[in-house]
């Protein structure tokens, strides 16, 4: 029996929008700009504005894959698809990992802001969680699964009350800034982009910034939930992103110019903080404001966390039906309308994460790290069901363009990532495809599934060659930006033979006309 029957459609573009919004405002905003200002300076500005814009070409892919296959776990599916189980195992793992961090990265996040209220949470000189902050960040995670335990409706309810208080108290604390305790001068006094642009374009997938806005990702999870998705999925994504956009963007600026100057002796990344916009806003003698901030650093991350919980629940459902896992994670509650048994694994597989690192901007690096191949794949998967006929009326204009861009701008990302932050990824994947194809021999699958995928293993090969010779971490044989040129070039010539090597895939395995019965027969 079809267990996403059981699935109840009770999402519209307000509580879409609201889901996204969860998932981006979370406790990035608490500890985002002042990573970035650490990183970059006041060039941070610039990788948050870079990020939206390129986060934003990948939803508008999303979009319209949500839109031709509305399926809850989506994000799993689609590379299944497309090129087959090679690259959808790889795709589905790095996903679920990613997405199972984030709980504990909200977590940690919440319970580092609560020291200001219960010492003994968090230990400054570490920069890490004690054993009551553990404990206390595993009772939370506890409160996000009974949540979304009880059905999509009070999720949705939840999640819009606690993301509308949440959105506001960003919104104030960028007016009281620009009134009072802003010092312009600290865009010039150690210059703007005081470690080169690079450092700006390296701090993209580490320091927050791209982890902040994939949040979107959770309305492609929950879009078999969803009322009239041709039109609420694409408008809630694009509403949520360009409100974050303006709002992290609006934060960083504020947060370079609250910065006291004499903290500046040493350059920008000498600035410490253990609660940066809840300190700043007690140096500039605003009790009120740093108490209010603080509050919410506890509503924030609650809200996000809760967002991402219902997303990663979807998408272990979406593993189980292609069997990357048991069945038995497959099943849906029948009273509930939730896959309940995929949110207690996704719990203890977050308990892995949290135990060892212990800390907010530990958790998040990885985090960064993991989510850009899943993207880049996605924009492969778009085109090739636009070129074998799936994608009918239910295209976005332009995609021609948005697709191929998206995926180069994937590329340069993880180009332009310092190589010793990026490379646990890559071997992260490494280790998948080696695990596949374990898998692959012991379970008898044909020859297809990998042939299907194979541009995955040539793409890792070709990031790890232009890594070594390039300028972020590598030997700088070529100087930049020729070399983020050449990069630019690659990616866009790999970009159609992956396209090409999907239409051949789904030609040859014959999934076409069962995708279009299917979405016969879900009409």
């Amino acid at each position: 029996m079809n267990q996403e029957q059981y699935l109840k459609k009770k999402m519209g573009f307000w509580s879409l929008t609201a889901l996204s919004l969860g998932g981006i405002i979370g406790s990035s905003w608490l500890f985002g700009p002042w990573n970035t200002a650490k990183m970059a300076g006041p060039a941070a500005i610039m990788s948050w504005v870079i990020a939206a814009f390129v986060i934003t070409l990948i939803a508008l892919v999303y979009a319209e894959l949500a839109r031709v296959r509305p399926e809850t776990g989506g994000l799993g599916r689609y590379p299944l698809y497309s090129h087959g189980r090679l690259l959808a195992t790889v795709t589905s793992y790095s996903i679920w990992l990613g997405y199972c961090a984030t709980a504990p990265v909200e977590s940690s996040g919440v319970i580092q802001y609560a020291n200001e209220f219960w010492p003994g949470l968090y230990d400054i000189s570490k920069e890490q969680l004690t054993t009551t902050g553990i404990l206390a960040a595993t009772v939370l995670m506890v409160f996000f699964v009974v949540v979304n335990y009880f059905g999509v409706k009070l999720f949705a309810v939840t999640n819009t009350i606690i993301t509308t208080i949440k959105f506001l108290v960003p919104v104030l604390t960028i007016i009281a800034f620009f009134m009072t305790g802003f010092h312009e001068e600290n865009y010039t006094s150690h210059g703007f982009a005081p470690n080169g642009y690079g450092a700006g374009l390296s701090a993209i997938l580490t320091s927050g910034i791209f982890f902040a806005y994939t949040g979107f990702g959770n309305v492609v999870m929950m879009s078999g939930e969803v009322v009239n998705p041709r039109r609420n999925i694409p408008l809630a994504l694009i509403t949520s992103l360009g409100v974050s956009a303006i709002l992290y963007a609006l934060l960083q600026i504020v947060f370079i110019g609250a910065v006291p100057p004499e903290m500046l002796a040493n350059g920008w990344s000498g600035i410490k903080f253990d609660s940066p916009f809840a300190n700043l806003a007690l140096m500039a003698n605003m009790v009120w404001l740093s108490w209010t901030i603080t509050a919410d650093a506890m509503i924030s991350p609650t809200g996000s966390a809760l967002a991402y919980t219902a997303g990663t629940s979807r998408h272990v459902f979406g593993m189980a039906k292609s069997r990357f896992l048991p069945s038995y994670f497959g099943t849906i509650n029948k009273k509930f309308g939730v896959p309940t048994r995929a949110l207690t694994l996704n719990f203890l597989i977050g308990l892995l994460f949290l135990f060892p690192l212990k800390s907010w901007t530990a958790i998040v690096a990885i985090v960064g790290s993991i989510g850009i191949f899943k993207y880049a794949s996605a924009c492969v998967t778009v085109m090739v069901f636009r070129k074998v006929g799936l994608t009918k009326d239910n295209g976005i204009p332009g995609m021609n363009f948005i697709a191929p861009l998206a995926f180069v701008f994937a590329t340069l990302l993880i180009y332009w990532t310092n190589w010793s932050r990026i490379q646990l990824a890559i071997w992260g994947l490494a280790i998948g495809i080696v695990g596949y194809l374990i898998t692959h021999f012991i379970s008898k699958h044909k020859s297809i599934e990998i042939i299907g995928g194979i541009y995955l293993v040539i793409y890792i090969l070709m990031l790890v060659g232009v890594s070594s010779i390039g300028n972020f971490g590598g030997k700088g044989i070529i100087p930049e930006p020729f070399m983020s040129y050449i990069v630019a070039i690659i990616g866009f010539v790999f970009y159609y033979f992956a396209v090409y090597n999907g239409v051949w895939y789904m030609r040859n395995k014959g999934n076409i006309q069962e995708l279009q019965d299917m979405d016969n027969t879900d009409s």
